[in-house]
């Protein structure tokens, strides 16, 4: 790992601009990055022009790979794409990531920053941070640490691994998932929780700091149970208030110590006050 500090700005594709990426995109551009961002969708194209993302349509699946050579072409590749759930394709994700992996080696890419999620880590009724080794036990944790492995393995270029936390932010308030449902269980466990403004804050800093080759953490240093965050979330989101068992059953505690050692990153949200604040606006 380099940490060095340079007035440089960097060449970034994204891979993968959803709610997360395309924010990135955004804020990464503001500060005077150049940004590409890539597409399945050519109804996207015109909104990617609009933010001046440079559009790239790009699909990677398991039997083909179909892009632009000039969507590599980049100092940092940053991968955001997710195994989708309950799908058919959680099985070819790895084979994708080795495909996305083989174009960066071919391009010539020297930094490719994973994201990577805390999904990784089994309910193991433990405090956990990058130092404790993931034994997932569902599909998409398992895919998802293949991934990680996958890319680490490979030397043609630096892998950085981001796992954030539950994400939430705009257009994502996960409070309507319990509103009004009643004897929800396990209320006493803690919950794992990232804002989007700070997903982006940990990503730049890797960037600006050079801060490569690392396992980041990206979650909220605060963890209220499931039963005090979900329902004041509710109350002040003028939802109807759920009911929680006031149990402790499976539960897992996610910290990171490098994003504090490695970065000195300062949270936008270190406490959920100010995000309750939020969605009482």
């Amino acid at each position: 790992m380099t940490i060095n500090q340079t007035d440089k700005k960097e060449r970034i594709s994204i891979l993968g601009c959803g709610w997360y990426g395309f924010a990135l995109a955004e804020k990464l551009i503001e500060n005077g990055y150049e940004v590409k961002g890539s597409t399945t969708s050519e109804a996207k194209i015109t909104s990617f022009k609009t933010a001046n993302i440079q559009p790239y349509l790009v699909n990677f699946e398991a039997d083909k790979s179909e892009y632009d050579a000039g969507f590599f072409d980049c100092d940092i590749l940053i991968i955001s794409i997710p195994p989708k759930k309950n799908s058919p394709q959680l099985s070819d994700f790895t084979i994708k990531i080795k495909n996305i992996a083989e174009a960066a080696s071919k391009a010539k890419v020297k930094q490719v920053i994973f994201i990577s999620s805390t999904k990784v880590y089994q309910d193991g009724n433990f405090v956990v941070n990058e130092n404790i080794l993931p034994q997932p036990d569902t599909d998409s944790g398992k895919a998802i640490l293949d991934a990680e492995h996958l890319l680490k393995e490979i030397k043609s270029f630096t892998t950085t691994i981001i796992r954030f936390a539950g994400l939430i932010g705009p257009n994502r308030n996960l409070a309507k998932y319990f509103a009004g449902k009643k004897e929800i269980a396990n209320g006493l466990a803690p919950v794992n929780l990232i804002h989007l403004d700070d997903c982006i804050g940990i990503t730049e800093t890797i960037i600006q700091q050079k801060a490569f080759g690392e396992i980041y953490h990206g979650v909220t240093p605060n963890h209220p149970s499931r039963k005090d965050f979900y329902t004041k979330a509710c109350i002040v989101s003028g939802l109807e208030e759920p009911s929680f068992i006031a149990e402790l059953l499976k539960w897992k505690q996610i910290e990171s110590k490098n994003v504090s050692e490695v970065l000195a990153y300062e949270y936008v949200f270190k406490n959920w006050d100010k995000y309750f604040e939020t969605l009482a606006d």
